[in-house]
């Protein structure tokens, strides 16, 4: 064997030994991507995609603290009481072949410094489908206007409807469970298995005017009421006006047989709002019959201040003065607030 034979021969060794080894070599697997949190645009800001669906969600909420002040003229007697308040919201919404399909759980809880950190409840939970809205909500009621001054009304309830909505007009129509409702009223709570009640409203804009007629009917008590909102920018701020009429004591509206608000909210400033209001109640009293009677009335005026001190981070000072006819209602009240939100 020569010596040209002898180093092909190696060189053949060599080379199927390298090839043995590297079939045999062990290869790095690479790791699948890592999913991360994808905003969702599709249903306004602050929503993400909840990880592996096509559900989104929001989560918001605040705290609240404010200090509470009352002084009655008849005794003379001011009373002061520190309050907190916390509230998560949590939204999900996601498209589907009949809509968006959407649900909103809203907890809270106020802690008033007794020692037992307060009680969490909630505040609403309720379920929307195309224009369908089910569950535990506040109805059409409670939207005052934006001032501390006026009371329109506030339901808290079990309801089912429908709200059609389009640029300019939005009818909606509810059927209302209405027992153990609060009132601001003479009767605290309708506790009657019975109750149920109808509401409809209906909203239109007309430039910087909007409108609103809303008319509800509780069929245990046999009686309604109608409440007329009229809201328009006006110079640097926004002028609002309402009335209700009410037939008698109802789950809807019971403080007076009528009453009329107004209300002026100027921006001074960017960061701050001047909000003075009145209101007058006409016909506070109730017979046995559930009927208004008498003439006992009585008003309320005050202002509210709002300020933002930087984003999400706002205060508030509400002071009101009330005069009621015959009764010991007739003193200032309000508070000073500070709230971050989120």
């Amino acid at each position: 064997m020569n010596i040209k034979s002898l180093l092909l021969g190696s060189a053949a060794a060599l080379a199927a030994v390298s090839g043995a080894q590297a079939a045999d070599a062990i290869v790095a697997v690479e790791p699948e991507p890592m999913e991360y949190v994808r905003v969702c645009d599709a249903f306004g800001t602050g929503y993400f995609y909840i990880p592996g669906t096509e559900t989104c969600l929001k989560i918001s909420g605040y705290v609240r603290t404010q200090l509470e002040f009352a002084e009655t003229s008849g005794d003379d007697d001011f009373s002061l009481n520190a309050r907190t308040r916390a509230k998560i919201n949590i939204e999900a919404k996601n498209d589907s072949e009949i809509g968006t399909i959407g649900s909103y759980i809203g907890i809270r809880a106020w802690a008033d410094g007794d020692g037992d950190g307060g009680s969490f409840e909630i505040d609403e939970a309720y379920i929307t489908a195309g224009g369908f809205k089910v569950g535990y909500m506040y109805n059409y009621w409670d939207n005052d206007l934006s001032g501390e001054t006026d009371d329109l009304g506030s339901n808290r309830i079990n309801s089912a409807g429908y709200e059609y909505a389009s640029d300019a007009f939005t009818f909606g129509v509810f059927v209302d469970e209405l027992s153990k409702t609060y009132t601001e009223g003479f009767t605290s709570a309708y506790k009657g298995n019975d109750g149920i009640g109808l509401e409809a409203q209906v909203t239109g804009s007309f430039g910087p005017v909007t409108a609103e007629l809303l008319g509800a009917y509780d069929f245990a008590e046999e009686n309604g009421a109608v409440r007329v909102k009229l809201e328009a920018e006006v110079g640097p701020g926004a002028l609002g006006v309402a009335g209700i009429y009410s037939t008698g004591e109802n789950a809807y509206y019971d403080v007076s047989e009528w009453t009329i608000a107004a209300q002026y909210a100027a921006k001074i400033t960017d960061k701050i709002s001047l909000t003075p209001g009145f209101q007058y109640w006409n016909t506070l009293d109730v017979d046995a019959d559930g009927d208004f009677t008498g003439s006992r009335d009585m008003w309320k005026a005050g202002l509210t201040v709002d300020y933002t001190i930087a984003e999400g981070l706002t205060t508030k000072l509400s002071a009101q003065y009330v005069d009621e006819d015959g009764g010991d209602d007739n003193n200032w009240e309000g508070f000073v607030r500070l709230q971050r939100s989120f």
